[in-house]
């Protein structure tokens, strides 16, 4: 499967952005690479060659940009490792609440964990800027398909030059879905901005900035649209496929009422249902769920992806393909597996609140993130240990000594607050398990992973986007909120619960604190802890307070305007009045 990967890709060099400026005529350039493509030979296998170009659309998910994990960035002015797309939303999603704390001081990065973020953070522009350029990215993709006769490609009919229709239709429902996701993150972080369609022209007066609910409403009637044209079927490799676009219909009208003061929760439900259905049968209890929660992080988690080896068990209904040749960025879950672990660290020193390379199956050890103890808590630690499953993932020592938050020094690691590493590049077995290997004498708490060869720089671990068991956590919220069958709500947190190794609960218990207990234990690192906790209200304002919110050490308010980022000062400036900043900033 990983092979797929450098097909994927073909399309890196081919369309290229800078900031937010779209590209013009780049099958119109002469090459400066002899490994990439002339019109004329994009004419002679057009199919071939038009999914590569659609390949950036999905590289630009993935890498930074041409070259190496830090080569020809396409965000200009910002550092090229950190301006990968998941390791942007992650910064964006994980960094402000009580899941990550990043230890090191860099550039915009202290005030992103302490919830102090002004319209000048660097990161934030960054974010504001991958994503508009992921969106002109698709946009070009699309134009480039409307365009196909002046490179003397015929679409249908037959000959080598030929593409069908069906074919390229598909394409581009693809491209309109990666750009309505990337959508998704605009609207929820920044509220107002533009919808920059693929039917504007080059040197066209840019549209005036619309509200958070306008863009919403454009956005999510093109995401319909997208799925009612989507067909059946498994997707290749890597692409996205029926299931993913309506788990992220999904997204959008979970956070309805949050973006457009409107709920539209029985939406979110019905298409909820329709995921669900279809993976019904196998997997955990016959859910579609993976059997072991653990072997969704490993370096070999494609099986669990759309066309792996476990059909049963495609629980990640669309992911980031990863592997240590062909995808080598310093985001993705290269920047998830190495930012918490620390080199050489010997079973004393775990206990001391280190971790060690070598259960993770890396090289790269970079110890600069941990989680804040409040987020510790939510999984029923008592002294250092945890019936959740999910808990396995931790390194529990330094949770029974009671290490506290000490940031003072930001590169002391010892005793600085709890380790929580939920990727690894370490593969599970062939049947989807982890590895039944356990030292009682050594002290690792890594349950079921083996000590193994520290070879990769870079890992082989893939990153998943959307997950079912998101899907069916989506379900439960819909019917709690009013709308859906709430047993059935009781059945999907139960199945969730019960794979975790967690007893069941009864209807009593089944309330939104609990459920968004829930959703930080299944789904922390997965870049939506920002967005639920803004959801259920605990986000700003006193009634969740976490170590270092607001930049307090024990955890303080923070106003409520901070539920939605500034727009960058850069954007402020160099759009017009119709872009007005957010209120508070």
């Amino acid at each position: 499967m990983k092979s797929i990967i450098s097909k994927l890709f073909i399309g890196a060099a081919l369309l290229a952005t800078a900031g937010l400026v779209s590209c013009t005529g780049d099958l119109d350039q002469l090459p400066k690479d002899p490994n990439v493509l002339t019109p004329d030979q994009f004419a002679k296998n057009p199919k071939e060659y038009l999914g590569g170009i659609l390949g950036k659309c999905y590289s630009s998910l993935a890498i930074s940009g041409q070259y190496g994990p830090n080569g020809d960035a396409d965000i200009k002015g910002m550092d090229g490792g950190t301006s990968q797309w998941s390791r942007v939303a992650y910064i964006m999603e994980e960094f402000p609440t009580d899941v990550s704390y990043w230890i090191y001081q860099d550039q915009g990065v202290p005030d992103m964990v302490n919830d102090a973020w002004s319209d000048n953070n660097n990161l934030i522009y960054g974010a504001y800027s991958r994503y508009y350029t992921h969106i002109a990215v698709c946009n070009d993709f699309i134009r480039l398909t409307r365009n196909l006769g002046n490179y003397g490609i015929t679409v249908g009919g037959s000959g080598e030059n030929a593409i069908s229709q069906a074919e390229v239709d598909q394409f581009v429902l693809e491209a309109r879905a990666l750009r309505d996701l990337s959508y998704f993150y605009i609207i929820n972080w920044f509220g107002r901005g533009v919808v920059a369609w693929d039917d504007m022209d080059y040197g066209q007066t840019p549209p005036q900035a619309e509200s958070r609910a306008a863009l919403f409403n454009k956005v999510v009637a093109d995401l319909e649209d997208v799925l009612s044209k989507f067909p059946d079927g498994t997707p290749v490799y890597g692409r996205i496929g029926k299931d993913a676009v309506e788990a992220l219909l999904c997204k959008y009208y979970l956070n309805a009422e949050v973006f457009t003061g409107t709920p539209m929760y029985d939406k979110c439900w019905t298409h909820a249902q329709n995921i669900i259905a279809r993976h019904k049968g196998g997997g955990f209890q016959g859910s579609g769920l993976a059997n072991d929660y653990l072997a969704l992080f490993c370096g070999n988690n494609d099986m669990f992806m759309p066309g792996g080896s476990l059909a049963a068990q495609n629980e990640i209904l669309w992911g980031i393909p990863y592997d240590s040749n062909n995808t080598q960025p310093y985001g993705g879950t290269m920047f998830l597996i190495a930012a918490p672990i620390k080199d050489g660290a010997t079973p004393d020193q775990v206990n001391k609140g280190w971790c060690n390379k070598t259960f993770y199956g890396m090289n790269a050890a970079w110890g600069c993130m941990r989680t804040r103890p409040e987020f510790a808590k939510i999984f029923g630690f008592v002294n250092g240990k945890s019936i959740d499953k999910r808990s396995y993932l931790w390194l529990t020592e330094a949770l029974d000594a009671g290490y506290p938050m000490n940031f003072e020094n930001a590169k002391e690691w010892a005793g600085c607050g709890y380790c929580a590493i939920k990727f690894t590049n370490v593969n599970a077995e062939a049947n989807g398990e982890l590895p039944k290997w356990n030292d009682p004498n050594n002290g690792w708490p890594r349950v079921g992973v083996q000590p193994v060869d520290a070879q990769f720089n870079f890992p082989n671990t893939d990153l998943p986007i959307i997950r079912l068991a998101d899907v069916y956590l989506m379900a439960a919220e819909c019917a709690l909120r009013g709308n859906g069958d709430q047993a059935l709500a009781l059945d999907y947190v139960n199945l969730i619960r019960q794979r975790a190794g967690l007893t069941t609960i009864n209807a009593a218990e089944l309330t939104l604190d609990n459920l968004l207990d829930e959703r930080a234990r299944e789904l922390y690192m997965e870049c939506t802890r920002r967005t639920d906790l803004i959801r259920f209200n605990k986000f700003t304002g006193s009634a969740y307070i976490w170590a270092y919110k607001g930049g307090q050490p024990t955890g303080g308010s923070i106003g409520d305007y901070r539920n939605l980022y500034p727009l960058p000062s850069q954007v402020l400036s160099g759009y017009g009045s119709s872009m007005q900043q957010n209120p508070g900033y």
